[in-house]
């Protein structure tokens, strides 16, 4: 239940205890007076509140994006005997993977004339051929890939040595390349992680032109389309709990918050929303959000379901706790408690914290432990 229901709650059962005097007369603004005890009692307790909130969610793998054939750098040739480095357009295709592969880091995303073109884990695609003296980014990114795949001889860092070259060249001898020890911006596809292959554009004899293919992550994720009022619940590293159509429960974690709010659609999983883009107010704009289940295996069979997800975004542990209904509203402002002694009642101020599952957060100096407080009916 959300922050906000809660707090609504808190309010009119305040105000239902206003309304049947049992705050006292107008005589006494400070501690009220209980002219009887209360109906019923609970206790204050210690205890760790959770802030959670349920939204709609879509078991998949996440939207597809296309993979292009990639050109060599303009104006670069291989060691080969001048002839150009593979690029778009040149060769042919000769092994593509099938709708539903699965494709990790080192594996063959397609082959050109029987050339491995495999898959690199990274957030910037190759871009220029790297050669001894190159330094940068996509430096890095090639000798971690290397270092992951089992390669040595080289230092993982921004500048391509001779030990990246000749390590380089072990990669393209156990890939059927040609050991030139360079790499061109076609000798692979960068993503960052692994992928699943959703649909096959390319054709087997056809040259490598155009979108070869499209794929997805290659893990199943949730993905919520999040009421733009409820943003502050999540950021990356949040739990979350998914509910499976089966009933069954699963532990996730938010791993992809997106930076722009996007309008409501009629296919909108997030909100539950419906409505014409024309009639959208900003309120009810939302925010992508992607979660994961490490243990893929709890999500069984299911490759595509409709789940629900609640998302624990703050957590206030070892705090003092009383029903929300136990809240009682003093004429001077604020709340109180109605504290139940031998000798009868007395009204203590308390500072409300974090409200959550119908208990609420108590605090202040006359607020201790197993004290008995009233819970009007």
């Amino acid at each position: 239940m959300s922050l906000v229901v809660l707090a609504g709650i808190a309010v009119a059962s305040a105000t239902a205890i206003a309304a049947t005097g049992v705050l006292g007369g107008d005589g006494d603004t400070s501690t009220p007076a209980a002219v009887s005890g209360p109906a019923k009692t609970a206790k204050v307790q210690r205890a760790t509140l959770v802030r959670t909130e349920t939204v709609n969610g879509s078991l998949g793998y996440g939207d597809a994006t296309s993979v292009q054939a990639t050109p060599a750098a303009a104006g670069q040739e291989s060691a080969q005997g001048g002839q150009a480095a593979q690029s778009s357009g040149s060769g042919i295709i000769t092994w593509l993977p099938d709708p539903g592969d699965v494709i990790t880091r080192g594996k063959t995303v397609y082959n050109v004339d029987e050339r491995q073109v495999p898959l690199l884990y990274g957030s910037t695609p190759l871009y220029r051929t790297l050669d001894i003296g190159s330094a940068g980014k996509d430096v890095r990114l090639l000798e971690q890939n290397l270092a992951a795949l089992g390669y040595k001889g080289f230092t993982v860092d921004a500048e391509y040595t001779s030990g990246t070259a000749e390590a380089v060249k072990d990669w393209q001898d156990d890939l059927g390349r040609d050991e030139t020890g360079t790499v061109q911006p076609a000798d692979a596809v960068v993503a960052t992680g692994e992928r699943r292959v959703a649909d096959v554009s390319a054709a087997l004899g056809a040259a490598p032109t155009g979108e070869i293919l499209a794929w997805t992550a290659g893990r199943r994720i949730i993905s919520v389309n999040l009421e733009v009022q409820y943003e502050d619940l999540v950021v990356k590293g949040t739990k979350a709990t998914v509910k499976l159509p089966d009933g069954t429960t699963v532990e996730a974690e938010v791993t992809d918050v997106g930076t722009a709010a996007v309008a409501p659609s009629d296919s909108d999983s997030g909100g539950g929303m419906s409505s014409d883009s024309s009639d959208a107010k900003p309120e009810d704009a939302t925010l992508p959000v992607e979660i994961e289940v490490k243990d893929q295996k709890k999500l069984g069979r299911y490759q595509a379901a409709p789940v629900d997800v609640t998302l624990s975004a703050d957590t206030r542990e070892n705090v003092l706790v009383v029903p929300v209904n136990a809240l009682a509203a003093l004429r001077e402002g604020g709340y109180g408690l109605e504290v139940v002694e031998k000798t009868g009642t007395r009204y203590v101020a308390v500072k409300l914290g974090m409200f959550a599952d119908g208990r609420v957060e108590v605090s202040g100096p006359d607020v201790t432990e197993g004290m008995v407080v009233g819970v009007p009916k």
